[in-house]
């Protein structure tokens, strides 16, 4: 992974070093240490060198260890090599990933220790390599699922590091995974490979390869379809905020919501519902079935919550403990 011996700067095309300029300081401030969470992976291994060429001496990087893999150690110890090598801060972060949905936990974990660490060092924000081909596997793989406008959307170049006020960025989105991956290969670089990433055995994998084969596909539409179904899911949470304020009323039993605007609105205002009240967000499936019962005027239990029609909405409450 690590450069020519000696070699302590490199030199990118000036084209790519200009385009990574322009599309960081869209997003970013003049000033300030950029955080950079580098894996090891082709994409990740590219955000470092482009940032490195184009903000040198701004730059920080960090890289997650799971405890999944037994390579990863490996893998982060050769980051930290071609890091000293660059001249940038680097470290190692271990994580604990909770029991559970495995890839829900390791990110909560992973950005709970990126924002730690962003927090320690006073980094003006954390820069992530999101890239098209992600937003367009994402989008497939949701829409073959027959997943909402919030699961489709994708994500966005700025937002907020998940349960922080800590400025996130993606300066990649624009960008290609294959652009990445020549950017690194030029370099003489071997990144770090996941064997997951090519498991027949994952939906994304398969989906990977369809993306590489298909050359009708667009893959910078499909990418720019996802921001703009995150532009949508941003004006439905706006609107679901206001119907919040203007339908729900809180009762000694729980909450009653007179629905005013459309089932898209009304599903998120019943997902905030049983959220608030159970405890634990349910599955859309499950709010889309609540839903049609209510319009339907019959009685309906979600988790541990009993719903009923009113002659002007629908009352939400727990369901009565069962006797021994």
């Amino acid at each position: 992974m690590l450069l020519a011996p000696g070699l302590t700067a490199i030199e990118l095309p000036a084209d790519l070093t200009g385009r990574f300029v322009a599309d960081l300081t869209r997003l970013l401030p003049a000033e300030g240490t950029l955080g950079l969470a580098v894996s090891g992976g082709p994409d990740s291994l590219a955000l470092l060198l482009l940032a490195h060429a184009a903000v040198p001496g701004r730059i920080a990087a960090a890289t997650v260890d799971h405890g999944l893999r037994a390579a990863a150690a490996d893998e982060a110890a050769l980051v930290a090599a071609l890091c000293a090598q660059l001249g940038v801060p680097h470290v190692t972060l271990s994580v604990t990933v909770a029991e559970g949905n495995v890839q829900a936990e390791a990110r909560a974990a992973r950005y709970a220790a990126l924002a730690e660490w962003m927090s320690a060092n006073e980094l003006s924000a954390l820069a992530t390599a999101h890239h098209a081909d992600d937003q367009a596997e994402t989008l497939l793989l949701r829409l073959n699922r027959g997943s909402g406008v919030a699961g489709l959307a994708g994500v966005r170049e700025r937002g907020l590091v998940p349960q922080t006020r800590l400025p996130l960025v993606r300066p990649l989105l624009g960008w290609r995974r294959s652009e990445l991956g020549q950017v690194v290969a030029e370099l003489g670089i071997t990144a770090a490979n996941d064997p997951s990433n090519a498991d027949d055995r994952f939906d994304r994998a398969r989906i990977r390869k369809v993306l590489a084969e298909a050359d009708w596909l667009d893959v910078p539409a499909l990418s720019a379809s996802a921001a703009h179904l995150a532009d949508a899911d941003a004006a439905l949470e706006w609107a679901a905020a206001r119907e919040w304020q203007e339908a729900v009323t809180r009762v000694p039993m729980g909450l009653v919501y007179r629905p005013q605007a459309p089932r898209a609105i009304a599903l998120r205002i019943l997902t905030r519902i049983v959220t608030e009240l159970d405890g634990d967000t349910p599955r859309g499936s499950a709010v889309a079935r609540l839903f049609d019962s209510l319009v339907a005027r019959q009685p309906a239990s979600i988790g541990n919550l009993v719903a009923r029609p009113l002659p002007e909405g629908w009352s939400f409450s727990k369901a009565p403990a069962r006797r021994g």
